[in-house]
């Protein structure tokens, strides 16, 4: 499991509010855990690979 934001699926740009977000819900232990740091990995990362798609089909 990765943990970078910036090449997750999740994390999404808000062209109206001008910041990026992550779609995933965090209940209140997850969210400690993702600001405190303590947490390895995020277990919702998912690659954004546009290409993904377009191999599975071939």
């Amino acid at each position: 499991m990765a943990s970078n934001c910036d090449t997750c699926v999740n994390y999404v740009f808000d062209e109206d509010e001008e910041y990026y977000y992550c779609l995933v819900n965090l209940d209140e232990d997850e969210m400690y855990r993702f600001l405190t740091g303590s947490q390895g990995a995020c277990p919702y990362y998912r690659p954004d690979d546009e290409y993904g798609v377009v191999r599975h089909q071939m």
